[in-house]
């Protein structure tokens, strides 16, 4: 058996990759941002000068793409070339195209392969859009972290990001492959009227009374 595998799923700027993060520090995981893996795809993709709406040119580049999937103490990090990338990730063209990209079976067959990896010899807590569902789809773990269209927009917009929320949540759950979903089994987490410190408290909380069953 696998070490632990926390899943946090959930959509745009719902608080997921934050409270994952903490969730990791308070337990002493390795966190896993799933996000920047699909977002060096398609950073690297732009990079090549390729139409991310072209499936077939973007599938010919992950043969020998050259990125690499690490971590830097407790914390994944995504590299090409020996050079991590950081703020390459939140470039407004990435923004815009990292749900076409993420759409294509290949890139996300490539990705979740990439990132069951990462549990073969430790414990994580991993966040993304379909964690619970498609990665660790038979977890214990599993957390659907949400808030409302308006909350979420407002959190986007404080991060000086100015995609439509609508448009994002409407691409992310409506594609053919691993659509943005709740896993039956996952705990709704509405954090519209919540601090990231009661989030954290309380699915740590969870984490620790299931470990302890």
């Amino acid at each position: 058996m696998n070490p632990p595998a926390i899943a946090i799923d959930g959509p745009a700027a719902s608080g997921k990759s934050t409270v994952a993060k903490l969730i990791a520090r308070e337990l002493g995981y390795t966190f896993i941002n799933t996000g920047a893996m699909y977002r060096a795809v398609t950073w690297y993709v732009l990079q090549q000068g390729v139409d991310p709406a072209d499936t077939a040119a973007v599938e010919a580049l992950l043969g020998d793409i050259p990125l690499s999937f690490g971590k830097d103490g407790a914390v994944s990090t995504v590299m090409c070339r020996g050079q991590v990338l950081g703020a390459e990730l939140t470039e407004q063209a990435v923004n815009e195209r990292v749900s076409a990209v993420a759409a294509i079976p290949a890139v996300r067959e490539l990705l979740v392969r990439k990132q069951r990896e990462y549990n073969t010899a430790e414990p994580v807590v991993m966040e993304g859009r379909d964690i619970g569902t498609v990665v660790f789809p038979n977890t214990p773990f599993k957390y659907f972290v949400t808030a409302s269209e308006e909350v979420r927009a407002a959190r986007r917009a404080a991060q000086g990001i100015t995609d439509s929320i609508a448009e994002r949540d409407r691409k992310d759950s409506s594609r053919a492959c691993a659509p943005l979903t709740k896993a039956e089994d996952a705990t709704l987490v509405d954090t519209s009227d919540m601090s990231i410190e009661q989030v954290v408290a309380f699915i740590t909380a969870d984490i620790r009374a299931k470990l302890a069953r």
